[in-house]
């Protein structure tokens, strides 16, 4: 597995306009106005990627869960958080639906990447894409940098968790409004094992 450690910061900013609602919510809009903050979810979220929100949505919607993928990424089979919600902010999903439920789509900033800025081999992002929206194609000096094919993302993060760069990442999830259903990926895409246990030392 290919992991670069940057020597330099990176440079472009990275502002999310809407970060991702949880799985269930439908999008922003009902969640928004469902959710009592009762924060049921972010304990039962076993990978700890749902967090009270501060000015993530808004100031109407302080303490309204978030998924902060710094801290973690929402684990491709789980539905726990949809299970335990009271209110309805959070409609039932099955693991089927899940799989292909797109919570948001994914950015890459090239002038943040290790690839581009360091010349050095990465790789992180792709390796951990559970639907290989993130693959790696052939880039100058024998390198290859990722490529985005968001018809199959489902907005998870572990690209944007996974990425190396500080303190802005490379790759990035941006909310969908609205969530959207992703097109359910090629068997071949399948093919590496998602190690979701790993740590990583950035």
């Amino acid at each position: 597995q290919v992991k670069a450690m940057p020597k330099k910061d990176s440079t472009v900013p990275v502002i999310k306009k809407v970060y991702p609602s949880p799985p269930g919510s439908a999008g922003v809009d009902h969640f928004y106005s469902s959710c009592t903050a009762c924060h049921l979810c972010v304990a039962a979220c076993p990978a700890h990627v749902l967090q009270p929100s501060f000015l993530e949505h808004g100031v109407f919607n302080i303490l309204q869960p978030y998924l902060d993928n710094a801290a973690a990424y929402c684990t491709f089979e789980c539905i726990r958080c949809t299970e335990v919600c009271p209110t309805g902010a959070l409609l039932p999903v099955n693991v089927k639906k899940k799989k292909t439920l797109q919570i948001g789509k994914t950015n890459f900033v090239k002038e943040n990447c290790v690839v581009e800025t360091e010349g050095t081999a990465c790789g992180a992002c792709s390796e951990h894409c559970p639907t290989k929206a993130v693959i790696m194609v052939p880039y100058k000096n024998n390198l290859k940098i990722p490529e985005v094919r968001n018809d199959y993302c489902v907005g998870c993060g572990a690209c944007e968790y996974a990425c190396p760069t500080k303190p802005y990442k490379a790759i990035y999830v941006e909310g969908n409004p609205i969530h959207q259903i992703a097109k359910e990926a090629p068997e071949e895409r399948f093919e590496q094992e998602v190690n979701y246990k790993e740590e990583f030392p950035f």
